[in-house]
């Protein structure tokens, strides 16, 4: 009994070293930390004078490649495919056939439908000679004209018909891969291929609306594409007439010249648009720039203090931000330490 309320001694003994030790380790850091009145010494941060200097303001921007013209390729009359005349992947030039639908029906009404206009413009020259000597009345001279147009007419259209028996390109372009072979029986709603032209290109990409009044027709954007390094120009030719309530951008259309096929409609773009040039602008680097719930803010060095300041900011690069309201020129802004320092602190400010 008595060992063992010995060791129970030394225990206690034991705990109470080790949490006395602890406390005056704790107590020798605070006072190696602190100053002589106790307080923690200033930190120490770097800081930058805000100079006002001129911006070239260019903003990234995605965007898409489209073909300048794009059409699938369909019968206007239904029929079986006699001749195709294109091979998949080719060059087409405007006005060119591309395929025939069978016709031979369609001539046979033709045939019979001029025997009928031969047969009504005999009866019309018949009547007027008849009614020149009044020999028929003026009504029946109408039905024989009547007659004769009408005839004319359906001829003219029958020829319509045969016309469209040749389905023609709209437009110079390539053609895509064929959904059809000699002998498929084709309707308006059979999808014969696709017909692109990719020379020039098309981007579409969308503006912000606080950029909007800064862009205008005429003006020349450089785009790249994946997995390519080379960057290309283009000429903006259309904007929209406003601004897309959903979300709030300015949709544009620029032209791009494609005389080799580099570029394919579909592919992703970043553009990279010029807008007017800032002067006097205050530009700050991007690590200085601190977000908040409300917003955004910075430190300035204010009598050996860091002071809090609400900022507005326009626009960005990878580097460095525009500040629109907040800062002014002369400002000693604090670029180290942003996580960590408190409005009020003291620092210690060592410029870059």
């Amino acid at each position: 009994m008595k060992i063992k309320h010995l060791l129970i001694t030394l225990i206690i003994i034991a705990l109470g070293a080790m949490i006395g030790y602890r406390i005056t380790k704790n107590k020798a850091e605070n006072e190696k930390g602190n100053d002589k009145n106790g307080k923690k010494p200033p930190m120490s941060v770097s800081a930058v004078v805000v100079k006002p200097q001129d911006f070239s303001n260019t903003i990234s921007l995605s965007g898409s490649i489209e073909a300048n013209e794009q059409i699938e390729i369909h019968s206007e009359v239904s029929g079986i495919v006699e001749q195709i005349y294109f091979s998949e992947g080719s060059q087409v030039s405007k006005g060119q056939v591309l395929l025939k639908v069978n016709d031979i029906e369609l001539r046979a009404q033709l045939a019979q439908a001029k025997t009928k206009e031969s047969l009504a413009s005999e009866n019309e020259r018949r009547a007027k000679l008849l009614l020149q000597k009044e020999a028929i009345s003026q009504e029946e001279y109408d039905i024989a004209s009547a007659d004769y147009r009408s005839a004319k007419a359906q001829t003219q259209l029958i020829q319509a018909q045969i016309g469209k028996t040749s389905i023609r390109a709209p437009f110079s372009g390539k053609v895509g891969l064929r959904n059809i072979s000699p002998g498929t029986y084709v309707t308006p709603t059979t999808l014969i291929a696709n017909l692109v032209n990719t020379n020039p290109l098309k981007i579409t990409f969308s503006l912000p609306e606080k950029y909007a009044s800064e862009i205008v027709k005429g003006a020349q954007v450089t785009f790249t594409v994946p997995n390519m390094t080379e960057k290309f120009k283009a000429k903006i030719y259309a904007l929209e007439p406003g601004i897309e309530l959903a979300t709030r951008t300015l949709k544009i259309r620029a032209l791009t010249e494609n005389p080799n096929g580099k570029l394919l409609p579909g592919t992703f773009a970043t553009i990279e648009l010029p807008l007017k040039d800032i002067k006097d602008a205050i530009i700050v680097p991007t690590e200085a720039i601190v977000p908040v719930q409300d917003g955004k803010k910075v430190f300035i060095a204010n009598n050996g203090k860091a002071k809090e300041v609400k900022v507005e900011t326009l626009t960005r690069t990878d580097t460095d931000v525009i500040i629109t309201s907040g800062l002014k020129a002369g400002d000693t802004l604090l670029t180290s330490g942003m996580m960590s320092l408190k409005d009020d602190a003291d620092i210690k400010v060592k410029l870059k």
